[in-house]
């Protein structure tokens, strides 16, 4: 009698990336009793995340939700004003605005890159702008040229919510050091990260002292400590947006090892856009579209599918082959709050809403093997686009063969 072979244990979509030095980390800043965050952990990744993005200023938070409602505060943005950002993004990049009374106007994506189309971004601009936020989708930079081109002609800053890019660049300049203002983000679902964490980078030097002093509850505390004032008082607006030690600690361990964590990442991405060019281009699929002169952060591998019914038969094809894959982002400018608390930009974000709804994602982390990643090909060369009966002639065909 021959036992059944067992199933295969299913392809997870995300975990976590471990860095081999975390737990000794984690255990030496317990011991230490300073938990409050600015302590060496914090200096060790604010230097290396310096060294990485080329920004001159970097101020480690809680989170990249917190950054950008940092850079809120610091363009003292107010009720009328309006700020200019892809509709294709992750409600933050939105609610940070909303937060100061401001208008997020949404304005749509490139089919290929996903990211804010350049070309849509003057018509949304009105005498009330007064940023825009360009938004690197899945760490593949915007045309960040002519977006500062558009910025400097109007006189408005551009900040980067940079959630995704860590590590890549755009025509051999690191993301991040492009706008007066760069949101980072470090959630567990990131190339590196700290469980919640992000980064404020801050690339205008004017701006370093009132962001320090945001960042500490509105008070001038770090100037305290650093003997130029005899006592710290409440001096801004501000909250506790300092990143604890212990998770610094974390975070510190990580981005030491940033460099193997994308070397790795990268390899996968490889496998998957070789893997599934043959089998992307005979079903319509589009992968994803890095331009010559940029160098994306393998932070995620993306397929958009010809239709919505498409997606949904692919999902349920790769479930029932023990792969776990995910959607993305919903459009900001149909969701329920971007709905009530800004406006679309002229012409609307029709690409934004379609690419919404034909969008999956595949599992791409560091503990991801050689083997799941062929499985998650071989998975998806055996479907076939076209009905939402693709997936059971798929099943069909493999069990005729």
């Amino acid at each position: 009698m021959s036992l059944a072979p067992a199933p295969p244990r299913a392809v997870p979509f995300h975990v976590p990336h471990t860095a081999e030095r975390q737990d000794d980390y984690l255990r030496q800043v317990l011991a230490s009793g300073d938990l409050d965050g600015n302590g060496p952990y914090s200096a060790r990744a604010t230097e290396i995340l310096a060294r990485i993005t080329g920004s001159p200023h970097v101020l480690l938070t809680p989170s990249c939700t917190h950054a950008l409602e940092i850079a809120a505060l610091l363009l003292e943005l107010a009720p009328g004003d309006e700020v200019v950002m892809p509709s294709f993004t992750f409600a933050p990049t939105a609610s940070a605005v909303a937060m100061r009374g401001a208008v997020p106007v949404f304005v749509d994506c490139h089919p290929d890159t996903l990211n804010m189309d350049e070309s849509l971004l003057e018509a949304a601009l009105t005498e009330r702008t007064r940023a825009i936020v360009a938004v690197h989708y899945a760490g593949v930079a915007c045309e960040m040229r002519e977006i500062q081109r558009i910025a400097d002609a109007y006189g408005v800053p551009v900040i980067e919510d940079n959630a995704h890019g860590l590590g890549a660049t755009y025509q051999g300049r690191p993301l991040g050091g492009f706008g007066t203002l760069s949101a980072q983000s470090f959630h567990a679902t990131k190339n590196v990260h700290c469980g919640k964490g992000g980064a404020l980078l801050v690339n205008d030097p004017e701006l370093v002292e009132r962001a320090t002093i945001i960042r500490d509850r509105g008070t001038d505390r770090h100037q305290y400590f650093l003997g130029q004032v005899d006592k710290y008082r409440w001096v801004d607006l501000g909250s506790s947006y300092i990143l604890p030690e212990v998770l610094a600690a974390l975070l510190a361990a990580q981005l030491e090892e940033f460099d193997a964590v994308q070397k790795r990442r990268h390899a996968l991405w490889d496998t998957y856009h070789s893997g599934l060019a043959g089998w992307a281009a005979d079903e319509r699929v589009a992968l994803p579209t890095v331009p010559a002169d940029r160098e994306h952060s393998a932070h995620l591998y993306h397929l958009v599918l010809p239709s919505e019914e498409d997606r949904t038969a692919l999902l349920q094809h790769l479930a029932e082959r023990d792969v776990r894959a995910s959607v993305h982002f919903l459009p900001l400018h149909t969701s329920p709050a971007g709905l009530r608390y800004g406006r679309s930009a002229p012409g609307g974000c029709p690409v934004s809403e379609r690419i919404a709804d034909r969008l999956v994602r595949l599992p791409l982390h560091t503990e991801l093997s050689d083997a799941q990643a062929g499985r998650v090909v071989e998975a998806l060369a055996s479907f076939r686009t076209g009905t939402t009966a693709g997936a059971e002639r798929a099943t069909d065909r493999e069990d005729r063969s």
